[in-house]
């Protein structure tokens, strides 16, 4: 069963508004697309959403068990994933222009069969690996339909794998929550060489135990996030604020929030973000449709363009686009945009 909140079309259209600053470039950093028997949100359900004004010229697919493969050697069931979503994005240039895809980490040295099949498969496109490793004791704290067990980021054999990310020229994207950032910055520490990009603010939670938000609870956030900063191969992606974990409980509302809004409430968790690691290390995400039971994608990037509104534009720019695009080393043709496509 998903813990994420339901998509509402109707309910979504109650907030209607206009897009603020459409000449700014956007990459999304964080996306997924899935056909489930729950729901279903493939390439043209995503472009519906990019197309509705704002200038989204490029995006990330992030791994969420799309697609895999149902025979061969078990190690390549993940590659059916890319298949599965280039097929889906054969006529979208630029949606995804990365891919941060799946490979068991916890096969050590061994995961090197999974990453170089998927490096064969999809050069240009397979940028970054994840892997499910958000945990929590308490049953209140689930992001994830089939949740992580305890310890993957402290193990040895998930870091030998992570070395071998680390070798295939790869990134690894890492969604934990913040009681685990302790566990990333251990990682980080011990493979330098390894470009970590640390998902979703770093997992401040909301609920379960931390249903109140106390003040000790952001502290602690904040202090595990600034000493992952303090590491120069970290990165961090401001999003999420529609995860259920979060407790931002927008779902619960007659309508839905407007950006005004959204930017109001996350305010005091960008700035944090911002302010650790600036914006040469900071990239934007929708992480939909996981959030877009929570808010639209309009209001979603005019909050962010709310939030950024007093810095330069090199720094907005780093912010909306570029960090993503250096990050992950993928280029892209600014001329296509979805807009075009529709």
């Amino acid at each position: 069963m998903t813990p994420h909140a339901s998509i509402r079309e109707a309910w979504l259209a109650l907030t209607d508004e206009s897009v603020l600053d459409p000449a700014q470039p956007i990459l999304d950093a964080h996306h997924h697309l899935w056909d489930r028997e729950e729901s279903r949100y493939r390439t043209e359900d995503f472009i519906a959403d990019v197309s509705r004004g704002h200038d989204v010229r490029a995006s990330i697919y992030v791994q969420c068990r799309t697609g895999y493969r149902r025979s061969g050697p078990e190690s390549l069931y993940p590659l059916g994933e890319v298949e599965t979503i280039l097929e889906w994005s054969a006529q979208t240039p630029n949606h995804p222009v990365g891919i941060v895809a799946f490979a068991d980490l916890m096969q050590g040295d061994a995961v090197r069969d999974t990453l170089d099949g998927l490096r064969e498969l999809a050069p240009n496109h397979v940028c970054g690996i994840r892997n499910t490793t958000a945990y929590h004791p308490d049953p209140a704290v689930r992001s994830n339909p089939r949740p992580a067990p305890d310890g993957l980021l402290r193990s040895k054999e998930f870091h030998r794998g992570a070395a071998e990310v680390a070798r295939a020229g790869l990134t690894l994207d890492v969604w934990a929550y913040q009681t685990q950032l302790h566990e990333v910055e251990a990682l980080a520490r011990l493979l330098p060489e390894l470009t970590v990009v640390i998902n979703h603010c770093g997992g401040p939670l909301g609920v379960g135990p931390f249903r109140e938000r106390t003040p000790a609870d952001f502290a602690a956030w904040r202090a595990g996030l600034e000493k992952l900063a303090a590491l120069p191969n970290t990165h961090l992606k401001i999003g999420g604020f529609g995860l259920a974990v979060f407790g931002n409980d927008y779902h619960h509302q007659p309508a839905p929030p407007d950006s005004e809004r959204l930017a109001r409430d996350w305010a005091p968790w960008f700035g944090v973000c911002l302010e650790a690691f600036g914006p040469t290390r900071c990239m934007l995400e929708s992480n939909f449709p996981v959030d877009k039971g929570m808010f639209s994608y309009v209001a979603l990037w005019n909050a962010f363009k709310r939030l950024t509104q007093a810095l330069s534009q090199n720094d907005r720019d780093q912010l909306f686009w570029k960090t993503a695009a250096s990050t992950y080393r993928v280029a892209f043709n600014d001329a296509v945009t979805p807009h075009a496509l529709t």
